[in-house]
């Protein structure tokens, strides 16, 4: 745990420079990737969940090979995941509250421009809203759906499920990190197993973060 979490941590760096506009840099998929954060809103900053996505998704680029496979990750806050997961060959759509956008579209473009074979794309995403319309069952497939911190104390963990259930079809593979904070937060597993299969595929304890591997029920091999 410790050994793996330093190894994470390492990927991150602070610039030697204070400037007028906070940002990290970090080292994933060969690349160096800055990310503009905002530190008066929970959306537009780096948590540790996102980190411990990507050295996964590093890590095990065989396993799970992105190469021209849809991605969408939701709640994509500054697009660190989405970033790393087009590095790595995937056609992303990374997707957030409209308020978000604007931050996330700079870090992508920023971030993968004459980088990522396939250019990836930023799209508002409010959980249980307009899903069919903006995201229609007959048209939109996708291969995997990422999800970094996502659940947290807030009141729409129902629409949050909704989401999930109408954009997973049979097929698609759900890699989502979770640091579990609060009761309220964690039993969202419980109601996350009505319809998904679970399996750890990674374990923090000092973090608090486990990584799941999700399929529809029946789905997992």
């Amino acid at each position: 745990d410790e050994q793996i979490i330093a190894e994470i941590m390492r990927r991150r760096f602070i610039p030697a420079l204070i400037t007028h506009k906070p940002w990290e840099g970090f080292h994933f998929a060969g690349h160096e990737i800055r990310i503009t954060e905002a530190t008066d809103c929970y959306g537009a900053v780096v948590w540790p969940s996102a980190l411990v996505l990507c050295y996964f998704l590093e890590t095990n680029s065989k396993q799970y090979n992105l190469v021209d496979k849809n991605v969408i990750e939701i709640g994509a806050g500054t697009g660190l995941v989405s970033i790393v997961a087009s590095l790595l060959g995937a056609l992303v759509t990374a997707t957030d509250l409209p308020e978000l956008l604007g931050n996330l579209q700079h870090n992508v473009l920023q971030n993968t421009k004459l980088k990522s074979k396939h250019k990836p794309h930023v799209k508002e995403l409010s959980w249980g809203i307009d899903l069919e319309k903006n995201f229609p069952r007959s048209s939109c497939h996708f291969d995997y759906i990422m999800a970094a911190d996502v659940v947290y104390h807030h009141p729409f963990l129902d629409e949050l499920l909704l989401t999930f259930d109408h954009l997973c079809k049979n097929d698609t593979v759900i890699l989502w990190a979770m640091k579990f904070r609060l009761d309220k937060e964690n039993q969202f597993v419980g109601r996350f197993q009505t319809l998904f299969d679970l399996e750890v595929i990674s374990n923090f304890p000092s973090l608090s973060i486990t990584l799941y591997k999700a399929m529809r029920k029946g789905r997992m091999k």
